[in-house]
């Protein structure tokens, strides 16, 4: 097995890339043998829509894609984050009763500390930022050839 696996897309900042993200990352790391109905799963599509959303509504136009990157690091961490070219970084906003927004960046850090995980926002070299959470990988690994998953 390599160090690492990695599996990237890039995607237009529109609200139906949203599920494309997701559903991306799910197949991904179904892939390297996380099953689709486990809770870290769920919770991984949940942190996913929440990063995707906030690149689609939060650069106001200035970002017209946004990248997701999915990395496992020697079957112990998973890293995915998600990139775009908007230089303003997340604000933690009040959460007033009648506020509709403004609780992602709580949730996704809520959801990355409660698997043992952590969330990270970093600036990237071409004035944009990445968000992203890395988790404590789990499963074990399932080789892929081009044949599918091999039988034991």
């Amino acid at each position: 097995m390599a160090d690492h696996q990695e599996a990237s897309v890039t995607l237009r900042s529109e609200p139906v890339s949203v599920s494309t993200a997701r559903k991306f990352v799910a197949e991904v790391l179904a892939e390297w043998g996380l099953p689709c109905d486990s809770e870290v799963a769920e919770t991984v599509r949940l942190i996913v829509s929440e990063l995707a959303t906030n690149a689609v509504q939060h650069t106001f136009g200035q970002s017209p894609t946004f990248t997701v990157d999915v990395r496992l690091d020697r079957e112990e961490h998973l890293r995915i984050g998600v990139t775009d070219s908007h230089p303003r970084f997340p604000k933690r906003l009040p959460a007033a009763v009648q506020q509709d927004n403004g609780r992602g960046m709580v949730i996704i850090r809520w959801l990355a500390a409660e698997c043992g995980g952590r969330l990270t926002v970093r600036p990237t070299t071409e004035g944009g930022k990445t968000v992203s959470i890395e988790l404590p990988w789990t499963v074990p690994v399932q080789p892929v050839t081009a044949g599918g998953p091999q039988e034991p």
